[in-house]
């Protein structure tokens, strides 16, 4: 009987023991296996809207000098990259066939002038006949006769067409003089403007033919210190910003790969209308302007830019992050909330097959409103042991942050964004 007290006595004491700890090890067990979730408060500054893409530099202008005679090169007196001024002598054609053709022309002028003093000496002596057999015959009809009065008369019309012809002759030779000196001055192959040899493409003896074709001598770029462009493609989709941007003398920032911690700066100006379709993508030229005063920017290079579309100042930020968070599981949610979980109302992805069809068949009026439907998002905060959604509407977004244009939410709250391992 004893026994059985004292059995008793440790099974009551254990059952104690165990009521007394229950509580206690439930609140451990609940505490241990408690979520942690990630927070991110919310912020208050300044808003930035980017649009991004990339271009070449080019000069604003090239000017490509060629020849326009043939023959071999006898004398070249620039190289690439030097700077050169208008009207420098930058290659030499050999002058020796062109200089005879200008000797030959001027001997020619010689003979056509030369001949011109004998034909008006032969019409003077021709006049003068002509005088004195006039006066003859009003002396008397009988001295000279018809037959040789009509002799003088046409022997002087006669030299004065020969000295018009002298005098055309003359034309016709200045003209072939012209000629050939203007070809021996095309030996020497002279800058257009001021500016720097970006690409040369002749070397001393090589011959030239220019008979069909113009050749390309050399590529000069002026004012390449003063200003270059930068060509960059935006895709339609970002094109009206840009427009926008443009309207109002919005920045431009963009790097290159050969000063990669060094931010140029630049203006839109131009946005070109001929656009350009690569696989189904439609894009548009846009010409942005900037300074090159060390020549760092060089012709060719790649560069990454930074369009500057929109800005807010001194406006609430909610982390991207949190816009992204979304609990995947109905425990986690308080049950005002659930249904956010079940219908994804917010969710831009449809879920099925027959919602892609659905948008697919839009209107385009239908379509807008879907667009601006868009900014109408919710994030989540914690409500005790669940979650709570908050809707907001969205404004501008940057990388790390998007404008809260509304919502019930202060700077300092604390947005979930994401479950603690």
């Amino acid at each position: 009987m004893s026994t059985i007290f004292k059995l008793l006595i440790i099974a009551v004491l254990i059952g104690a023991a165990g009521a007394a700890g229950y509580q206690p090890a439930k609140e451990y067990w609940r505490e241990r296996n408690k979520i942690t979730w990630e927070t991110a408060e919310i912020e208050s500054g300044d808003i930035t809207r980017y649009v991004n893409s990339t271009g070449t530099i080019q000069p604003v202008l090239s000017v490509s000098i060629g020849s326009f005679v043939s023959g071999p090169i006898v004398e070249l007196n620039v190289d690439f990259n030097d700077e050169v001024k208008k009207g420098d002598v930058l290659a030499r054609v050999d002058p020796r066939l062109f200089k005879a053709n200008v000797d030959r022309d001027e001997a020619t002028l010689l003979a056509r002038e030369a001949d011109l003093e004998r034909v008006e000496a032969q019409l003077q002596q021709s006049l003068n006949n002509y005088l004195r057999g006039k006066r003859l015959r009003g002396a008397n009809m009988d001295f000279m006769s018809d037959r040789e009065m009509d002799a003088l008369v046409f022997d002087v019309k006669s030299l004065q067409a020969q000295r018009r012809l002298a005098k055309a002759s003359i034309l016709q030779a200045k003209a072939s003089l012209e000629t050939s000196q203007a070809n021996l001055n095309y030996c020497e192959v002279t800058s257009p403007v001021d500016g720097i040899v970006i690409n040369r493409l002749i070397n001393p003896g090589q011959t030239l033919a220019a008979q069909f074709q113009t050749p390309e001598l050399f590529v000069v770029a002026p004012d390449l210190r003063e200003k270059v462009h930068v060509f960059a493609s935006v895709d339609e989709a970002d094109i009206g910003l840009i427009q926008t941007a443009k309207e109002s003398d919005k920045p431009v920032a963009f790097t290159v790969d050969a000063h990669p911690d060094e931010v140029f700066d630049g203006e839109i100006e131009q946005i070109r209308y001929s656009s350009t379709e690569t696989q189904n993508v439609v894009t548009y030229p846009v010409v942005i302007a900037a300074k090159n005063p060390d020549l760092k920017l060089l012709p060719g290079m790649t560069a990454s830019i930074s369009f500057e579309v929109d800005s807010t100042k001194d406006v609430p930020k909610i982390p991207n992050a949190a816009l992204r968070f979304f609990p995947e599981e109905l425990r986690y949610v308080r049950k005002d909330d659930q249904y956010l979980i079940d219908g994804s109302t917010w969710r831009s992805k449809p879920k099925t097959d027959e919602e892609r069809e659905q948008n697919s068949n839009l209107t385009a009026t239908e379509n807008a409103e879907a667009q601006q439907k868009k900014n109408q998002r919710h994030v989540w905060i914690v409500d005790g042991e669940r979650l709570k959604a908050v809707e907001i509407r969205t404004g501008l977004m940057e990388n790390k942050f998007t404008e809260m244009a509304h919502g019930d939410l202060d700077v300092g709250d604390k947005l979930v964004t994401g479950i603690k391992d």
